[in-house]
């Protein structure tokens, strides 16, 4: 671990970013550059004396889960995240590693959006960032682990999930979330995380079972989607999808498809939060 390096690193990068590019207002009393520590400190979610320990060189060694929140608020580059690692004595994520940090390019598309809600996935419908307007609309999906990183493993394993779509769109969504991942399992043959994610799913899932065995493959690119939300009721969405090259990671663009579910969204951003179903499956 390389501290002083790793402190000036870390200082530079925080002032090098101006507050608007991660959806923070740059009011006119405003004397620091770049962002503050404790801004740094909540986009990563992590303690601010964590933050100042780390820019003094005096911390002790950050996990790599601690780096890749690190990447995220500071919106390193490919490059640069990789050379964050080097510098706490750690080797860069591989490839399985790097696909579970949302791209720089995607995050700074995500913070440009605003009031629009979007999410950063990945190929397997893991949320790897989120912005405001994604969790008033859905609820967070980024803190989950094991299995229910994916949307479709909450969504065949725990009916409580589907609480944020309504009934009649429920088996539309399910073999939309199968098609999908049917697709990320022929791009990625042999590949253990999947193959292991659809053998679990298929003994604990009848539906799951039912649906795989029909090998309906489908990219989702655009669709109609309408969320159930505790406050405001129905909220009609169009989504479009944009895909990395790779196709290993996508940015999921919602924006209300009438006028009443523009005047739900907006009153939805004044009401703020509320609290949804534990691990609903959100914008997949």
């Amino acid at each position: 671990m390389q501290r002083d390096q790793l402190a000036d690193f870390l200082r530079r990068r925080r002032e090098a970013i101006r507050p608007a590019e991660v959806g923070i207002a740059d009011g006119p009393r405003r004397r620091t550059a770049g962002l503050r520590r404790e801004e740094v400190a909540m986009l990563a979610g992590m303690s601010v004396d964590y933050v100042v320990r780390l820019e003094q060189g005096r911390s002790s060694q950050p996990s790599t889960q601690l780096l890749g929140a690190l990447a995220r608020a500071l919106r390193l580059s490919d490059d640069e995240r990789d050379h964050l690692f080097h510098l706490a004595g750690h080797r860069p994520p591989p490839a399985d590693g790097v696909a579970r940090l949302a791209r720089a390019g995607l995050l700074r598309m995500l913070d440009l959006l605003g009031d629009t809600p979007a999410v950063v996935m990945s190929d397997l419908g893991e949320v790897l960032a989120q912005n405001r307007a994604a969790v008033l609309l859905g609820g967070d999906h980024t803190g989950f682990s094991g299995d229910r990183r994916y949307a479709v493993y909450r969504w065949f394993t725990d009916p409580a999930t589907r609480a944020v779509r309504p009934p009649e769109e429920h088996e539309h969504n399910a073999r939309q979330l199968v098609a999908d991942l049917r697709a990320a399992a022929g791009r990625r043959a042999g590949d253990p995380t999947v193959t292991g994610l659809v053998a679990r799913l298929q003994a604990a899932s009848v539906d799951f079972r039912r649906l795989w065995a029909e090998h309906e493959v489908a990219v989702r690119r655009a669709d109609r989607k309408t969320f159930v939300n505790p406050r405001v009721g129905r909220l009609i969405m169009d989504c479009e999808t944009l895909v990395t090259p790779d196709q290993r990671q996508q940015l999921a663009v919602l924006t209300p498809a009438d006028a009443e579910t523009r005047e739900r969204l907006e009153l939805l951003r004044v009401l703020g939060t509320e609290e949804f179903p534990a691990g609903a499956p959100g914008p997949r």
